[in-house]
C-alpha cells in the first residue's frame, strides 16, 4: 500500500507577543492509501494546525512531511500551490465559496485554474454536474450559493475537493456548522468516496464523525499521544463505544 504522506520530527513554532508558542513537537506520522484517518483532542491542542502543515498551507518551522515521496519543506510557494491544486483537495467547515458563481462554477474552479488545462470548459462542467449528480445535488447546479442550504454547500465543496481526482482530501472540521441530520448526510458522503478509494485525512472534535474513519489520531500540547483503529466490519454503534472508550482512557 502506497503512503500518502509520511511526517517526521514534524515542528511548528510560533512567536507571539515575541513568545515562542510551540504548537507542534516533533510529530511523527504516516497516512496510506486509501486511509480515512480523524484527528481529535482538545482545543488549541494543534489539531488545525498538523493539519494545514501536513499540506502545505502553512510553513513547517522543522522536520520533515513527504507527500507522495517528495519533501514538500524544499518548495517554493508557487511549487506549493500547484501541488495543493492538482494532488490535493480541501474542504473547511466554513464553506467558502465565490457569491458572485454559481454552485456549478464553484465546483470547477479549480479544474479551469489548472496549468496548462486543455480540456473544454464544457467537458469540465460536464465532470462537475457528473460530481454533483453522485453526490444527490445535482439539482442545485445553477443556483447561487445563498439559494441553498447548508448541508447542499458542504456537499458542492466536497464535489470541489474532488474535481482534480486528489491523491487525498484534507478536511478541517467538515461537520462543524452543521446540523446532525447534514453532519451524517456529509459524512455518509466522505465514507462512500473514502469506499471508493479516495484518502481522507480530517480535523474533528465529533466522536460520532471519527467513528466513521480508519483510524483515529489523539493530539494532545503537539504530541500524538495514541492512535486507535476502527474496525469497519462493526456495526457503527460498537464502533463509537468502542472509540469512546478509548478517548476516555486517553483523558478526551
Amino acid at each position: 500500500m502506497e503512503t500518502i504522506l509520511e511526517v517526521k520530527d514534524l515542528c511548528k513554532t510560533y512567536i507571539v507577543n515575541k513568545r515562542q508558542n510551540n504548537v507542534l513537537r516533533n510529530v511523527d506520522l504516516n497516512v496510506n492509501e486509501g486511509e480515512m484517518v480523524a484527528v481529535m483532542g482538545p482545543s488549541g491542542s494543534g489539531k488545525s494546525t498538523l493539519l494545514y502543515t501536513v499540506s502545505g498551507m502553512d510553513r513547517m518551522t522543522a522536520g520533515q512531511v513527504k507527500f507522495c515521496g517528495k519533501d514538500i519543506s524544499g518548495l517554493n510557494d508557487n511549487e506549493l500551490a500547484k501541488l495543493r491544486l492538482e494532488d490535493m483537495g480541501f474542504i473547511f467547515q466554513q464553506m467558502y465559496m465565490l457569491k458572485n458563481l454559481t454552485v456549478l462554477d464553484n465546483v470547477i474552479l479549480p479544474a479551469c485554474k489548472r496549468e496548462n488545462n486543455k480540456e473544454p470548459r464544457a467537458e469540465t462542467a460536464k465532470r462537475g454536474r457528473a460530481l454533483m449528480h453522485r453526490l444527490g445535488i445535482a439539482d442545485i447546479a445553477d443556483n447561487d450559493i445563498n439559494e441553498v442550504s447548508g448541508g447542499q454547500l458542504q456537499r458542492a465543496c466536497i464535489c470541489r475537493s474532488m474535481i482534480n481526482s486528489p491523491k487525498v482530501i484534507f478536511a478541517d472540521e467538515p461537520t462543524g456548522a452543521l446540523n446532525r441530520t447534514s453532519s451524517e448526510e456529509v459524512m455518509n458522503e466522505l465514507m462512500k468516496l473514502n469506499e471508493d478509494g479516495t484518502t481522507i485525512m480530517l480535523v474533528t472534535h465529533d466522536s460520532k464523525v471519527a467513528a466513521k474513519c480508519t483510524r483515529v489520531l489523539f493530539i494532545v500540547d503537539g504530541n500524538i499521544k495514541g492512535e486507535y483503529n476502527i474496525n469497519k466490519e462493526d456495526n457503527l454503534r460498537d464502533r463509537e463505544r468502542g472509540l469512546n472508550n478509548w478517548l476516555m482512557e486517553m483523558g478526551w
